[in-house]
């Protein structure tokens, strides 16, 4: 029987259904970008030209004026107006107290004790938490330590007082800033969309300014945390002076699915608690003590492919227990999705002998033999970091597709494993990751990818400010860093 929700998410009749994203567009975007490249260096190959030429052959002094005046707009004028500096000033992540641990005999053994569960779907999600890659550390709502689990929203905001006081309390003392000196708020959570808005159940709390500018994402998905900070970053640049706290977490009490739907068991096996709160500024005076600046941005989504947008569906079972279903489709449309955001993040970044042979590979592949291969870019060129999703396979998928090395996979599939895939908000703690273990030096470049439901996919490149030291006495990974990193089964083998 097929599930009364899913009527409403059919996709609506469509004048023109494009089921991929066509190739073309994609090798159009390089090549462009590539053109660009090429154009720059060819102007500033012209002006050394003319300035070799004026001196050799003692031109009129006013072809030096023209030659240092075209150099002078066009490589440093043009890119400091271009647009405002966009910092992450600080960000603090949300660490579960103890009592609230859940190790995997734990999890089977009251999950087996809760009625709607028979036999079949407490060994399903022993086979998945065997190979989800989590450890014995993550941690769940304390609503779903009752016999049936509490799904009431009392519990709800309960869990988002527990999970957002802290963080937002945390940042603030960190940068010294009260309440009232935010200007931008945005909060998002994809479970749980309550009224009054988590964004105004912040403002009460903190008795926030009556004009300050507040938001409430939800539905967003894993890529909610990153998305959020995006639009902080467009409002940074219509809001001068201003700084944007964003606030990131999933409500494990109301994402829980109790039921025997094979493809909605999963969320509860890998998602658990956590959030972060990130502070944003476009104010210049805070350069130097912030921590990263941010460079560039690629945001890309698939909902217009109906396969795509119908991969995770929030809807009832046939029984009517609410719950989130992933379709076997999911691994190929992420890997989609990853590959458009990718292509055009990396021809705006990679070098220009990268972005030359990657094209070159491109433009072989559709117009010569469809056999050949496409050369992978080496983003290490230009990268030192890497913030991929704690979603175990998934994100060592994506880490093979661009050749990175267990160093660079690491901080994402340690973060799973100590803390869960925490949806929105686990990018920041992989970055706090990298943090702790002081890897973190002024002029590192950081990738912060985010893959969500939808599905979208946001890249982040941010350059780091100044030496991050000290991280590994304080935030979430204060007590345990000098265990991770560690071996999986497979490794030890």
């Amino acid at each position: 029987m097929e599930p009364v929700s899913r009527l409403s998410h059919d996709p609506l009749p469509k004048v023109i259904t494009t089921n991929t994203l066509p190739s073309g567009t994609l090798l159009s975007k390089h090549l462009h970008s590539t053109l660009l490249e090429l154009a720059r260096v060819s102007a500033l190959l012209l002006v050394i030209s003319i300035e070799v030429l004026s001196f050799l052959r003692e031109w009129n002094p006013i072809f030096h004026l023209f030659s240092l005046s075209c150099f002078f707009l066009f490589f440093i004028v043009k890119p400091l107006l271009s647009k405002p500096h966009i910092y992450i000033v600080d960000f603090s992540c949300f660490k579960p107290p103890n009592f609230c641990r859940v190790p995997t005999s734990s999890f089977l053994e009251h999950s087996s004790m809760i009625e709607p569960f028979d036999r079949k779907s407490i060994d399903f999600m022993a086979k998945l938490l065997k190979s989800s890659g989590l450890g014995e550390q993550t941690h769940l709502s304390p609503a779903l330590y009752y016999i049936p689990p509490i799904a009431h929203l009392q519990e709800f905001i309960k869990e988002v007082h527990m999970v957002l006081f802290p963080v937002m309390e945390d940042l603030l003392s960190k940068t010294k800033l009260s309440p009232r000196d935010i200007d931008i708020l945005i909060i998002n959570c994809s479970s749980l969309c309550s009224s009054p808005s988590l964004s105004s159940i912040i403002i009460n709390k903190y008795s926030m300014r009556d004009d300050i500018k507040s938001f409430n994402l939800s539905g967003m998905g894993c890529s909610a945390g990153i998305l959020s900070t995006h639009l902080a970053q467009n409002l940074l640049k219509v809001h001068k002076n201003s700084y944007a706290i964003v606030l990131s977490t999933e409500i494990t009490s109301a994402g829980w699915y109790a039921g025997n739907d094979r493809s909605k068991l999963l969320v509860n096996c890998i998602f658990r608690m956590g959030g972060a709160a990130i502070l944003l500024t476009n104010k210049e005076e805070m350069r130097k003590t912030s921590k990263y600046r941010l460079l560039q941005t690629v945001r890309i989504q698939r909902a217009f492919d109906d396969r795509a947008y119908l991969a995770t569906v929030r809807e009832e079972d046939s029984n009517g227990a609410l719950g989130v279903s992933v379709s076997h489709d999911l691994v190929q449309v992420v890997a989609e999705t990853v590959r458009s955001n990718i292509t055009i993040l990396g021809s705006c970044i990679l070098p220009f002998l990268e972005k030359f042979k990657c094209g070159v590979s491109m433009f072989r592949k559709r117009y010569i033999s469809k056999s050949a291969q496409v050369y992978v870019p080496d983003f290490k060129k230009v990268i030192q970091h890497f913030v991929l999703p704690a979603s175990g396979g998934l994100g060592l998928e994506r880490g093979k597709g661009l050749k990175l090395g267990k160093r660079d996979t690491e901080a994402s599939l340690m973060t799973l494993r100590r803390f869960g895939n925490q949806s929105s908000s686990s990018s920041w703690y992989v970055l706090a990751y990298l943090e702790a273990k002081e890897r973190m030096k002024k002029g590192d470049k950081v990738w912060q990818l985010g893959i969500g439901s939808g599905p979208k996919c946001i890249s982040f490149v941010w350059e780091c400010n100044r030496p991050i030291v000290g991280e590994s006495i304080k935030g979430p990974w204060a007590d345990c860093i000098d265990e991770y990193p560690v071996l999986f089964e497979d490794e030890n083998s």
